[in-house]
């Protein structure tokens, strides 16, 4: 290595005396000194959680009887997050701030609960884990142990709203709180680590869409502490210049702070803090008191300190602070070892805990170091987002009621007409409600929200913009072409206590699979938590849909993201395909005033035959699934085939297919059920909306053959309904991956979807009824499929009378006779 390259080294190093963009000695000798302690408090809290079980002041000699049988947990980041949070405390009291904390890298629970614990919000909510030693040792043993809390952030940490369980979304979650919060600063850590994902490299850029007049403001802390489980990260690894020219091109203005000599980072992270904090108040105010909102350069710290700081630079010859053995337990030898259990035994007690901790708690002059009730981080009730929750103020859906005269006899644009209602939803709740979207709104076809709130952009404006660009330094639509941080933001705002439906074309919402786990997650675990309230229901809208991507061909066609939902908790969950726009309505209304749900719906945005009038939606979309008597034929008596159907374009494809079979079997008796709420088809015992077998067998019996029509894969269905009565009668037809540049009823035909394939299945499952009566229809209508195959291939469009198909019926008809079936000829 040359010279020049061990300078380059040296000039990125954590060690040495701090190094700072902000000079300044804010603090006192003796204010020194009280962070000393405190830091010391804070860091032996961090490992008697990962390490005690008994013991927890140690006036015993540490032995392997007083350690936890299984040591988890992670402590290389836990100094750097407890030295950000302890010297912000001194700013939310100097200026009387309103703050949260979102702890970003992974696992960084031992920093937010020791700092819980000190500020004494700990011992409130959880009365056993008192402030001496007895409650002490009860907080060291429930860490990361069974029956007690996980190494994150988890919802039963006060002041947390972001539990980290997956590293990325710390920035979008902080901004997602922050927006419409126009007194809130969001204290960010940014993991080194998580800093290399792409939802956290999307992030950087919500500084375009925050407006600081109407928003408060986000205080990233980048935290280069070097490695991540065992690798050396980006970010630590490259020069100064790199580092402040990546955030300046973000739009940000860096501040270093760098070393690990404790007195002076003391002055240097106090000094830079405060600048960071005049800077967003002198932003704000500017904005503010001009009435002009502007884009600033956002502070942003870039804090770099040792990882696992002020533990044993090396053991055995090998290294560990400042290093990724530093990262998860940093010994993890202790039961084995005696050398080793005496050496964090002086690690710990070098944070003297027999003078810091008297009586089993911090000195009075240490607990003045924090705020006092809601100023603490760690209870603010925005980071208990349902505390603050205000109920949305819901124009009467029926207001835009679109006319049904006759069933499925007429076409509607059931998303644009939606757009209508939440238009008006915006404007009715113009601080807690936004719309968010990957660049897809105008697409979407609810271009109509733009009435009531335009786009907003930070960014530079063009002429052209005003030729629909729909663009706004204040509005209510916030979309970036990243579902990360659509999803991010949408999260930080109803778990900060608001409200929001995130729209996107369904193919590529498998994005943000994963982040839409984590937030079950996070929910599912709430329902356990006396203290949490409930926060508004994560709403997402997809369109865009499978059946509807002729033109864009098979890369967008997936409706799998039912799958990943259907797999999570039934607490948490629920999944709506209405039908048609009416249905759509009704939904969305329900959905927009649930709290605690992940709600998927799902519904396409082009022309539609409308089924039901209002009143008879409400009815069915409260059943959640029902028979459609309309276009059934079995008239009350025992039906020979049942054809079911769940979501807008397979619901039409059945419909058109019990035409074609009554046209042929007059005589023949089908039900028609529609199914909107998926969870409907699961045993009640699983999910409490699932229908109970007497209920189920009343829709679909359970000895006649179901043809089900499914909008999404057909193994969903068969998944949820194996233990029915007569599961075995339940022909699921739905997407088989098969897709190309296809016209919509082409790329029904490739996956058996489209009319004639449900009517030739049907005829398939009928035979012992019809006999050999039913081998012609079949012929005839295998030849009609052929020749709309064709014509598509032909002249690139579906033959205009299928196209343009409805229900040729009115009521019951009454050319088919009244017959009884025996049940020995059905299959």
């Amino acid at each position: 290595m040359s010279d020049s390259n061990e300078l380059k080294v040296e000039s990125i190093s954590p060690y040495g005396p701090a190094r700072s963009t902000i000079k300044g000695e804010p603090l006192t000798k003796e204010e020194i000194e009280k962070y000393n302690d405190f830091f010391k408090a804070s860091l032996y809290l961090s490992l008697g959680m990962i390490y005690l079980r008994e013991n927890p002041l140690l006036k015993e000699p540490l032995e392997t009887k007083h350690l936890k049988a299984r040591l988890l947990g992670h402590f290389g980041s836990a100094p750097g997050q407890i030295f950000t949070w302890m010297h912000f405390n001194r700013l939310i009291k100097k200026y009387d701030l309103d703050s949260i904390f979102i702890s970003g890298p992974g696992h960084g629970a031992p920093a937010v609960l020791s700092q819980a614990y000190l500020e004494g919000t700990y011992s409130e909510v959880y009365p056993e884990m008192s402030e001496d030693e007895e409650g002490m040792q009860k907080f060291f043993k429930q860490f990361s142990f069974p029956g007690g809390i996980g190494s994150h952030a988890t919802p039963e940490t006060p002041g947390s709203m972001h539990e980290g369980g997956e590293l990325g979304y710390s920035i979008s979650h902080a901004f997602g709180a922050v927006f419409d919060h126009p007194n809130l600063i969001a204290l960010t850590m940014v993991g080194d680590g998580e800093a290399e994902t792409g939802p956290l490299a999307t992030s950087w850029h919500s500084t375009k869409f925050l407006n600081p007049i109407t928003d408060g403001a986000v205080l990233p802390v980048l935290h280069l502490n070097g490695y991540k489980i065992n690798n050396p990260t980006i970010l630590a690894r490259i020069s100064h210049l790199e580092l402040e020219n990546l955030f300046r091109g973000y739009g940000y203005e860096p501040y270093f702070v760098e070393g690990d000599d404790v007195d002076t980072m003391h002055q240097a992270m106090a000094a830079t803090l405060e600048h960071c904090v005049l800077e967003i108040r002198k932003f704000q105010q500017q904005a503010r008191e001009s009435g002009k909102a502007f884009r600033p350069r956002w502070p942003v710290i870039i804090l770099r300190s040792p990882k696992g700081w002020t533990g044993p630079r090396k053991i055995d010859g090998k290294f560990l602070e400042g290093f990724w053995r530093a990262h998860q337990v940093p010994i993890t030898d202790v039961h084995e070892s005696p050398e080793h259990l005496k050496i964090l035994e002086q690690w710990m007690k070098s944070y003297e805990p027999d003078r810091i901790f008297k009586d089993g708690k911090i000195s009075e002059d240490l607990k003045e170091l924090c705020p006092t009730g809601t100023s603490r981080m760690s209870a603010n009730p925005v980071a208990n987002g349902g505390a603050i929750r205000k109920a949305l103020r819901m124009p009467d859906f029926r207001k835009y009621a679109l006319k049904v005269d006759k069933p499925a006899s007429a076409m509607a644009a059931s998303m644009t007409n939606m757009s209508s209602f939440l238009r008006d939803i915006i404007a009715e709740n113009p601080t807690t409600f936004r719309l968010f979207g990957p660049d897809e709104t105008e697409s979407n076809k609810l271009g109509k929200v733009y009435e009531a709130g335009k786009k907003v952009w930070l960014g530079e404006y063009f002429e052209e913009d005003k030729d629909g660009g729909n663009l706004a330094l204040e509005g209510r639509v916030m979309e970036m072409l990243s579902e990360h941080t659509c999803e991010g933001w949408l999260e930080g705002y109803v778990l900060s206590g608001r409200h929001g439906l995130l729209n996107s074309y369904e193919p590529f919402i498998h994005v943000i699979d994963s982040m839409v786990n984590q937030h079950c997650k996070w929910l599912e675990k709430c329902l356990e938590v006396e203290w949490r309230n409930k926060v508004a229901s994560l709403n997402i809208l997809l369109t865009a849909v499978v059946w509807r991507q002729d033109h864009n061909g098979f890369t967008h066609q997936d409706p799998g993201f039912l799958d990943v939902v259907a797999n999570k908790s039934p607490e948490v969950v629920r999944i709506y395909l209405p039908p048609d726009g009416n249905c759509l309505l009704s939904v969305t209304d329900h959905c927009l005033r649930s709290a605690n749900y992940v709600n998927v719906i799902v519904a396409d945005k082009q022309e539609h035959l409308q089924y039901l009038p209002l009143d008879d939606a409400i009815i069915h979309c409260t059943k959640g699934i029902g028979i459609w008597p309309q276009f059934s034929s079995d008239r009350g008596e025992e039906p020979d085939l049942v054809m079911a159907s769940c979501g807008d374009i397979s619901t039409h494809e059945s419909l058109a297919a019990i035409d074609l079979l009554l046209q042929h079997f007059p005589e023949l008796k089908i039900r028609c059920v529609n199914c909107v709420d998926l969870f409907k088809l699961i045993s009640h015992d699983e999910h409490p909306h699932g229908l109970t077998d007497p209920e189920w067998t009343a829709l679909f019996t359970d000895n006649r053959p179901v043809i089900f029509n499914f909008h999404s894969y057909p193994w969903l269905v068969h998944r949820l309904t194996y233990k029915r009565p007569g599961s075995h009668n339940v022909h699921v037809r739905g997407y088989r991956e098969k897709g190309n540049i296809d016209t919509p009823l082409e790329l029904a035909i490739r996956n058996g979807t489209d009319r004639f394939s449900l009517a030739m299945e049907a005829i398939d499952h009928i035979t012992g009824l019809l006999g050999n009566r039913g081998a012609a229809a079949r012929e005839q209508l295998r030849n009609e499929q052929l020749k709309a195959k064709a014509m598509a291939f032909e002249v690139g469009m579906d033959p205009p009378f299928l196209k343009n198909w409805t229900w040729p019926h009115t009521g019951l008809w009454s050319n088919g006779q009244p017959r009884v079936a025996s049940d020995q000829h059905l299959q």
